[in-house]
């Protein structure tokens, strides 16, 4: 299937354009009477939900069976209704009212009893998908209320991203609804290639292995894939299969969320807006900017709120604090029952680095100004720095000096004009 689009210039995508997309993605005679749930990122990914959700609504709300709406969390914390709501732009009196009937579901990884095996990635699979560094077999499994419905409807921003390359697609599905196996396979392969390898690269390893066991999910799939600007403007929007939705999304994404650069810089200032409360999530604001940063110099997280590692994983994450890939592997035998999606985040955190003669050696350094206390910042082996003695304002307008200030870290990736070779796909 061809990929539907309405994309805008400099401009917002005005909500009737988003209105008359979603009139021609969804023909009224083709929902009636079916059961559909759609499927939304939490609040850790700007996004213009509620609008593309009241124009589904107002579309196909009345004849469908019903409309349900899962929260596509992966590993992260479940949401409150009052906090799903807020990503719909619901309003109580609406929840009351209008959207009454609409179950509001947050996907349960660590439940078993809510997931489905539906399949496994062979041994033979897993060592072509991962270019033979992987020879084993990965269970897929996936929230088994997927199959209450006669269609999936995806609905998601794609940004550049550190393990599969781009988000989106059937990212929503491996690991948004899903058990952990897959999730800490892939997260892993991604974090041997490396974070600079495949962040904002199209199609990658992960990439295929994300599709392979969406392929599995015997439920009509379809998508919405979102291209938001920074300020959270609509720059385009596809509609189609998770595969042709998001091949279409990608490659607007590439034009609106990269930015190149002649030099790396030695210092960076990477402030963490207030949708990443924690580390786990708030680390973006290292994955999207490693590209940049010169050997030897410094990145710092800025983030006065961030008071947690991680609501969900924190205390594996303390135990094994942050490393880069090769320091992992070669400890594999202290590391290798950690569930591996944590060493991958320890890993794109820390950044590429090696490990000779027995010492780790980091390419560049990684300083948390954060509420998370200086004891535990050595603890878990990255730097620490009073937020309070940061003057935000004094790194900004000096990139020549080798200075760079990203006041909204997270979503739009740096890279160099003219890439290092640890930084080629």
């Amino acid at each position: 299937m061809k990929a539907l689009s309405e994309t805008a210039d400099s401009q917002s995508l005005p909500p009737d354009r988003v209105e008359a997309l979603v009139a021609r993605a969804m023909p009224l005679e083709e929902y009636r009477g079916r059961r559909l749930l759609l499927i939304i990122p939490d609040a850790t990914r700007t996004a213009p939900v509620g609008l593309v959700f009241r124009a589904i609504w107002d579309q196909v709300g009345a004849v469908v069976q019903s409309l349900d709406v899962m929260v596509a969390l992966g590993t992260h914390p479940a949401m409150s209704e009052d906090a799903i709501c807020a990503r719909l732009d619901m309003t109580l009196e609406d929840r009351r009212g209008r959207y009454a009937r609409v179950q509001l579901l947050n996907h349960e990884w660590d439940n078993p009893a809510a997931l489905r095996q539906i399949g496994v990635l062979s041994a033979a699979q897993v060592h072509e998908l991962s270019e033979g560094r992987f020879e084993m077999e990965v269970p897929v499994t996936i929230n088994r209320r997927v199959f209450d419905y006669d269609s999936l409807l995806i609905l998601g921003p794609v940004f550049p991203h550190e393990v599969v390359g781009f988000s989106g697609g059937n990212k929503y599905l491996f690991p948004g609804v899903a058990g952990a196996e897959v999730l800490d396979f892939f997260h892993w392969l991604g974090a041997l290639v490396s974070n600079p390898k495949i962040i904002g690269s199209k199609w990658t390893a992960v990439r295929r292995v994300v599709d392979l066991a969406a392929s599995m999910v015997a439920v009509e799939k379809r998508c919405l894939a979102m291209v938001v600007r920074p300020d959270k403007s609509l720059a385009g929007l596809f509609y189609g299969t998770p595969e042709s939705a998001w091949d279409a999304a990608s490659d607007l994404s590439s034009q609106v969320h990269i930015v190149l650069k002649d030099r790396p810089f030695h210092t960076i200032l990477s402030c963490a807006p207030p949708m990443y409360d924690d580390l786990w999530v708030g680390g973006k604001c290292m994955y999207k900017l490693e590209p940049v940063l010169a050997d030897g110099g410094e990145l710092i997280i800025y983030g006065p709120h961030i008071h947690a590692i991680s609501h969900t994983h924190g205390k594996l994450i303390e135990e094994v604090g942050y490393h880069c890939a090769p320091y992992l592997r070669a400890h594999w035998d202290r590391f290798k029952n950690v569930p591996w999606g944590i060493l991958a985040h320890s890993s794109h955190v820390k950044g590429i680095g090696r490990y000779e003669d027995g010492r780790e050696v980091p390419r560049a350094r990684v300083t948390l100004a954060t509420g998370i206390p200086e004891e535990t910042c050595r603890r878990i082996n990255l730097g620490y720095a009073d937020w309070r003695a940061i003057d935000v304002e004094s790194y900004a307008d000096r990139e020549a000096e080798g200075v760079l200030l990203v006041r909204k870290a997270g979503e739009t990736l740096y890279h160099l004009r003219d890439r290092p070779a640890w930084a080629r796909p």
